[in-house]
């Protein structure tokens, strides 16, 4: 057991939508309020369905699975309800029903955000996607097995990969 642990928690700065925070020796950053995230995995034709788009954070574009924000917009909203809005806007695709598969942390020594994993089942194509007007969301349709291919062509031209895609790498 740490002496952080004990420690109170102390908020350094807050944002609108971002928090950083002190916990004895630790400093990490938390999403403010309760939002929480969802990240959809979703196939159609056999096709892992892959978005890229430019990151502040990463300053570029960044190769990533559809996601999105519980709660952002309204705060009765689900994390399935969820996945099929982000799925539809961002994608033009969705699905007929999501499926949890679990809940995760992707930087858990520096950010407390956790983010549910879903499968989207019967996905098919409504429209064309691409994110809001605020957003430049770019849609791939990628085979499994070449999706490790894949990943080395966007970094070959100069795109930050999620870590979630590591779902496919094949270690």
């Amino acid at each position: 057991m740490t002496v952080d642990k004990d420690a109170p928690l102390e908020t350094v700065w807050q944002g609108k939508y971002i928090s950083a925070l002190k916990r004895g020796r630790w400093e990490y950053v938390s999403r403010t309020g309760s939002t929480n995230a969802v990240v959809i995995l979703a196939e159609h034709d056999g096709k892992v369905i892959l978005i890229e788009q430019y990151r502040v954070p990463v300053g570029g574009r960044c190769l990533e699975l559809p996601a999105g924000l519980v709660g952002d917009e309204d705060e009765h909203a689900t994390i399935e309800g969820t996945a099929v809005k982000e799925l539809e806007e961002e994608t033009g695709f969705t699905c007929a029903s999501v499926e949890r598969l679990g809940e995760f942390h992707s930087s858990p020594g520096m950010v407390a955000e956790s983010f549910a994993l879903v499968r989207a089942h019967g996905v098919r194509k409504v429209g064309e996607g691409g994110g809001t007007h605020e957003e430049d969301i770019e849609v791939f349709l990628v085979a499994r097995e070449d999706i490790p291919g894949f990943i080395a062509e966007r970094r070959a031209a100069g795109s930050a990969v999620d870590v979630k895609l590591l779902l496919f790498a094949g270690y």
